[in-house]
């Protein structure tokens, strides 16, 4: 499990919604994304540009899986694991309880 971002949804909007209105005011896209991750104190231009790139995908103007895809994905895979293991403990069960009813002497 992920641990807790320290920067709320609302905050990474905000900055999200800087980048992309003042990317025009720079020579790339990445020195708006340093100048503006300095001023708000994000940890790393990198972290920045991930929620800018994430924004992107999210709206369509990126190519590759929404975060609603993606968390679709990871809960469908953590379903698969349980059914998993739930199966596992199923065949283990039915075995040995298979052996208890081919042991001689059971009547």
């Amino acid at each position: 499990m992920a641990r807790p971002s320290k920067y709320n949804q609302e905050f990474r909007e905000r900055a999200v919604r800087l980048v992309l209105e003042q990317r025009e005011e720079y020579a790339s896209e990445f020195e708006a994304i340093k100048s503006i991750a300095a001023k708000l104190g994000v940890g790393s231009a990198e972290t920045l540009r991930k929620w800018v790139r994430r924004a992107e995908i999210d709206s369509g103007a990126r190519p590759g899986l929404t975060s609603a895809e993606h968390e679709q994905i990871m809960a469908l895979k953590r379903e698969n694991a349980e059914l998993r293991r739930a199966n596992e403990m199923l065949k283990a069960a039915a075995a040995f309880f298979g052996a208890e009813l081919d042991r001689p002497g059971r009547k």
